[in-house]
């Protein structure tokens, strides 16, 4: 066999393995592991699994993954949340479906100072979903606005997906964070305006009685300014430190952690059980994610030596599909797989294989990274997998809610993401231009 059907055919076996259930990381390690035993023989292929150990992960800036993640863990469990949805409930009471609107603005937020997605699907079900249906809101709208608005935090910086993007396409962390600032706002906004379009034509889809006469919960201006100051502190210590030029992305992650922890202590919310539980729930996500790291980097040494990028990026550039036929091509693969497998999964199995073909092709690597982040986030919201909206159904604890329920009520926002995808690709400043100030 030649090498470039070798890589072929590796590829074909990494996902009958995934399929048949074995963990992405070790099918990737095995099938990368006999592909380069094929082409160069089983020395070659152990030195270069050691090699790829020794490069992938000695590097400082991998220190930002446990500290994002701690960092995250932290501010939940010390319900900077719930704050952040009381201001703007207070803000927006008055505007129509003006709970909705506020739990999409506080998920941004929220999203701003945690960068994980399924952290924000955790707190604002249990934090906005009895809220609104106290206020008569529909069950699939209240959980529809959590799950759609949820896949912010993967999109506003810090941002877990985009660190892994920037690690793989070897692009700096604080400008794949600066490419997620215009995105997340899009969204945001465009998320805000599928739910005043709901409240004024599709009244029945988003309310469940006719007149709110449920009491919202009141907040006098001095309590709103004390809800507000932590979220300002840590988003003027992480964002602005890090945009300001006064920390690289790893101390801004640091100062971050400590930042939070800091709040957790003198809001009382965090004992020494609690702490450990969450330095261990730190350390297992940590690992898991640069174990992931390290098979894709070995992943992808074994189809560059076997030449199918290359290969790939010729066939489909030269093709009528052309350049953009290629990017069609493999955001809907994206969304696809989506709909299968999680997030970080995808980008660490697709990228190896695309982003030579999106270089070849002369796509600016920061937009193309945002392009991936969005549909693999869209994935959280699609029907079987739909991570988000199982962790709802499992955060709500409620047996007359369906997961049936869930999904109906955010396809109106996916609708909003593929939008806002085709107005991305169509004006790339959007995600290029703060990232390439």
């Amino acid at each position: 066999m030649s090498p470039v059907e070798i890589g072929s055919a590796a590829i074909v076996v990494l996902l009958v393995l995934i399929y048949l259930g074995m963990p992405i990381g070790i099918g990737m390690l095995a099938v990368s592991f006999a592909g380069v035993a094929a082409i160069r023989g089983d020395t070659v292929s152990m030195r270069m699994l050691g090699a790829v150990a020794n490069d992938s992960l000695r590097e400082y800036l991998f220190a930002v993954v446990p500290l994002f993640v701690l960092m995250g863990l932290l501010v939940t469990i010390s319900k900077v949340g719930k704050d952040t949805f009381d201001v703007f409930q207070q803000l927006l009471r008055r505007v129509a479906a003006g709970l909705g609107i506020a739990t999409v603005f506080a998920n941004a937020v929220f999203a701003s100072i945690t960068g994980i997605s399924i952290a924000s699907a955790t707190v604002f079900s249990r934090v906005a979903v009895p809220e609104m249906e106290r206020h008569g809101y529909t069950k699939k709208f209240a959980t529809g606005v959590v799950a759609g608005s949820s896949v912010l935090g993967m999109l506003i910086p810090p941002s877990l997906l985009m660190i892994i993007y920037a690690v793989l396409a070897e692009q700096s962390v604080g400008r794949m964070f600066l490419a997620g600032v215009g995105p997340g706002i899009l969204l945001a906004v465009a998320f805000s305006v599928v739910i005043v379009l709901l409240a004024r034509f599709k009244r029945d889809f988003v309310f469940e009685n006719a007149n709110d006469t449920a009491d919202y919960e009141h907040h006098g201006t001095l309590e709103l300014v004390l809800k507000a100051v932590p979220i300002v502190a840590l988003m003027l210590v992480v964002l602005g430190g890090l945009y300001g030029g006064f920390l690289n992305p790893t101390e801004a992650g640091a100062a971050g952690a400590l930042g939070a922890l800091v709040i957790a202590l003198l809001r009382r919310s965090l004992g020494f059980r609690e702490f450990w539980k969450l330095l261990v729930e730190s350390g297992q996500i940590t690992v898991s994610v640069l174990f992931l790291i390290l098979a894709a980097t070995f992943f992808s040494r074994m189809l560059a030596l076997s030449g199918v990028p290359n290969a790939l990026a010729e066939l489909l550039l030269s093709s009528p599909v052309g350049p953009y036929g290629f990017l069609l091509l493999f955001l809907v693969l994206i969304i696809m797989l989506g709909c299968l497998i999680d997030s970080i999964s995808i980008m660490l199995i697709l990228l190896p294989i695309a982003l030579p073909v999106a270089e070849a092709a002369g796509f600016d690597l920061i937009w193309f990274g945002v392009l991936t982040v969005v549909c693999v986030e869209v994935g959280l919201l699609t029907p079987p997998f739909g991570l988000s909206v199982y962790i709802i159904k499992s955060a709500t604890d409620d047996p007359t809610l369906r997961v049936a329920d869930i999904f109906r009520g955010s396809m109106p926002f996916v609708a909003a993401m593929l939008v806002s995808v085709g107005l991305i690709v169509a004006f790339p400043p959007i995600a290029t231009w703060l990232a390439r100030l």
